[in-house]
């Protein structure tokens, strides 16, 4: 098992025989993650450090985790210092680095040193690849029956695209998961369409959000972070493929990736979730600035169920857009 910090060429981590886990889903899916946070202040993390770090330390020590990718460029800074204290617990860093100006040659350096530090080949990434393509092609129609057919939920949308950060460490068994859900979904009737929302940034650390949106009268039908984590774009080349997905860089890719879902899906409205104490809030900025539609933002901190003053102004949002229909 190696531990991933955020999106990283898994196809190679496949290739050389060993199981990827994304550490921020093993954090936020764990029984407590609440108490994982506690636990990584209470070795002295300070309190205005993103939970999200706090859980990855914590998961990473309690499930012996020996070896991590670290993304030092292209996510959040704190992994940077993150990675060291890990060091010294005696866990085996492995840097990863998205160019900021996505540079190709740049990017295929950054692959070529994680192939030979797993030692596995090109021909065995290549095959693995395939495999992984093919599951993702099943995404992308999962994510067109979301807000085509309207049969997908949005919470439903949000856990299989988050998982496929790392296919949840077992793509053959995550392919027949995705492909019985497919199956099922394509019985059901569609979701009569009411307000159509996109949900911008990172996954919430709260639950209870896409559940409590539906209750008040809308439905995510665009998940932006989570989407780009099934690599979209179709490409077969790999280092394109990590080219063109828009987390890692400036803010312009992921702005044409937002404007085309809004055109594509019909939206309404959107909503920006932001991490507490993230410095990609200032996003939120060049967001509100240059997208054409309203645009809610909410903050989140420590993980648990939405709290109750987010989900006043999420029903005040849902019920000013209805007004204005």
């Amino acid at each position: 098992m190696i531990g991933i910090t955020a999106t990283v060429p898994v196809e190679i981590i496949y290739a050389a025989g060993r199981r990827p886990v994304d550490l921020n889903n093993l954090f936020i899916t764990s029984n407590r993650p609440s108490k994982l946070v506690s636990q990584a202040e209470n070795a002295g993390f300070s309190p205005n450090i993103c939970a999200w770090i706090k859980g990855i330390y914590s998961t990473v020590l309690n499930h012996g985790i020996k070896q991590v990718v670290a993304v030092t460029g292209g996510d959040c800074s704190n992994t940077i210092a993150l990675a060291e204290i890990l060091a010294r617990s005696g866990v085996e860093i492995i840097p990863f680095e998205y160019p900021l100006n996505r540079d190709r040659d740049a990017l295929m350096g950054q692959m070529e040193k994680l192939r030979k530090r797993l030692a596995t080949t090109w021909t065995e990434i290549s095959r693995v690849t395939l495999k992984l393509d093919r599951i993702r092609s099943r995404l992308k129609r999962l994510d067109e029956l979301t807000y085509h057919e309207n049969v997908v939920t949005g919470l439903e949308n949000h856990l299989f695209l988050v998982r496929s950060s790392d296919f949840n460490g077992n793509p053959d068994r995550f392919e027949i998961e995705l492909d019985r859900f497919l199956l099922s979904v394509e019985k059901r009737k569609p979701k009569k369409d009411g307000l159509r929302f996109g949900y911008l940034g990172v996954p919430p650390v709260f639950s209870g959000f896409y559940e409590f949106i539906e209750s008040v009268g809308a439905r995510v039908v665009f998940n932006e972070v989570q989407r780009q984590f099934s690599m979209p774009s179709g490409q077969k080349d790999m280092v394109e493929k990590y080219l063109e997905y828009t987390y890692p860089y400036d803010i312009n890719g992921r702005l044409k990736d937002i404007e085309q879902a809004i055109r594509e899906r019909r939206l309404n409205g959107l909503v920006h979730y932001t991490q507490t104490f993230c410095y990609r809030q200032l996003y939120d900025i060049i967001l509100r600035e240059n997208l054409p539609i309203p645009l809610l933002t909410l903050e989140g901190d420590r993980p648990g169920r939405i709290d109750s003053r987010t989900a006043l102004r999420i029903e005040t949002f849902v019920e000013m857009l209805g007004h204005e229909r």
